[in-house]
């Protein structure tokens, strides 16, 4: 067995899983991952009797578990999640990194921030309200960013008697509403490893189907919420990514006993590379083979995702920060002319004939962003044509002509080189937040026809 297919089938069942989550307004998101953390026993013993002490401060009888999650002084105030809040625990079969996204249409672009990185989003909906606005629109980020899983956790089922059919009526519009963006393989319940999304009635306040199975839902015959967190795979086909080296750093010591040595140091963003194998160098397009890889102070035959790594060419080429080395025979496109998807995440407008800083892995150039073909409407996932600018949370189309070429992927095929960050020159703002290629509505279209069709993550 080869170190690759090792280390294959060591990521296919990581221990380590990052998933975000989100929904409206008063679902329940903090009170269900207060439940997470009480019920497997991952919150300290001072940090739950502060929590009690909070809550009987405000009247209330038994402990508020939303407040373990909801930190600022305003969020506690109010009772909602304004801030994106990251929480780290564990279980004997897993270790979580969570990210709490809030749930106001003002801070969609927070949950952008969770789900960029996230494997998969838990999306809360309140049994009584079923699928609103933001449901759709959280869900169709989640779509956009391309998030391997999604679980739809119908929250408050205490509050409609554990009603059956006002979770399968839910399950079902979520599930409709999902199709049309184009996810693949939606379904409810049953085994976690056969299904993109898992519908689960929950009720977080008084834990049922979070940690531990309903004993008032026996017509429920799918995980609980922990127990698909813990069980869905979270695999990585190396032998099937396009293999990509964002160089972050020219290493040239010239010692007495290194004084020829010039390496490229950076962290793998995709694939593998392999000592011998010829290599492209982008954007200047010249071409070299792999002569060594040294990885943590030794030489290695193969490294890949997410090494860090120094690479050394067997060609004395210029390569600098922000050159991009991936196999000849596998080399992106170069362009100048982006098109793309993107979430717009600054108070400032982004408006057409703007000028910006484009930043994609290690490479930051000069652009102007040429058009702003259309605004998304959630929805009913029409575009609104020629908007001529993006406010804060708008999702739309974009196009940018770059001062300097770029290496750029599509983001459907990677998520890594397939995004980047459009910035302001004057004060280092994050305005955009970038998606290459096509976006999901016109994959939908696209795919309609093709009854197995499945993303390339």
């Amino acid at each position: 067995m080869t170190a690759l297919t090792q280390h294959a089938e060591q990521l296919s069942t990581t221990t380590l899983l990052r998933f975000a989550t989100a929904g409206s307004v008063d679902d329940g998101k903090s009170t269900l991952v207060g439940r997470l953390l009480h019920d497997s026993k991952s919150v300290l013993t001072d940090q739950l009797e502060a929590v009690e002490h909070a809550s009987r401060s405000r009247g209330q009888e038994v402990p508020d578990l939303a407040l373990l999650t909801d930190g600022l002084r305003a969020e506690r105030e109010q009772g909602i999640t304004i801030d994106v809040a990251y929480r780290y625990f564990a279980t004997p079969r897993r270790r979580f990194i969570l990210a709490d996204t809030p749930g106001h249409v003002q801070y969609t672009r927070n949950m952008v921030t969770g789900a960029s990185t996230a494997e998969l989003a838990v999306v809360l909906v309140d049994a009584r309200n079923g699928v609103v606005e933001q449901t759709r629109r959280h869900a169709a980020v989640a779509a956009l960013l391309r998030v391997p899983h999604v679980v739809l956790a119908v929250n408050k089922m205490d509050l409609v008697d554990y009603a059956e059919p006002v979770f399968a009526a839910i399950a079902e519009e979520f599930t409709a509403y999902a199709a049309s963006l184009g996810v693949p393989g939606w379904g409810s319940g049953g085994d976690p490893q056969e299904n993109w999304c898992t519908a689960v009635p929950i009720s977080a306040l008084a834990g049922d189907n979070v940690v531990e199975p309903s004993a008032h839902m026996d017509w429920y015959g799918g995980p609980t919420v922990l127990e698909h967190l813990e069980t869905v795979p979270v695999s990585h086909d190396l032998t099937g990514c396009h293999a990509r080296f964002p160089v972050q750093y020219v290493i040239r010591p010239q010692t007495a006993e290194h004084p020829d040595y010039r390496g490229y140091a950076g962290q793998i963003a995709a694939g593998a590379f392999r000592v011998g194998e010829a290599v492209t160098v982008l954007p200047s397009g010249r071409t070299s083979t792999i002569a060594g890889i040294d990885a943590l102070g030794e030489s290695v035959d193969i490294a890949w995702a997410p090494q860090s790594v120094t690479i050394r060419l067997a060609d004395d080429i210029d390569v600098s920060r922000g050159d991009l080395i991936a196999p000849a025979d596998d080399a992106p496109a170069v362009t100048q002319d982006v098109e793309a998807t993107v979430c717009h995440v600054a108070d400032q407008p982004l408006v057409v004939g703007q000028r910006v800083l484009l930043k994609h892995t290690t490479r930051t150039v000069k652009a102007i962003v040429k058009d702003i073909p259309s605004r998304l409407t959630l929805d009913d996932l029409s575009q609104h044509p020629a908007p001529g600018r993006l406010v804060a949370n708008d999702i739309g189309r974009v196009v940018v002509r770059t001062a300097e070429p770029l290496a750029l992927d599509a983001y459907a095929d990677s998520r890594r080189t397939g995004s980047f960050l459009l910035i302001d020159p004057a004060d280092g703002t994050t305005l955009t937040a970038g998606m290459a290629g096509a976006s999901f509505a016109a994959e939908a279209e696209a795919d309609a026809a093709d009854d197995d069709a499945e993303w390339d993550f």
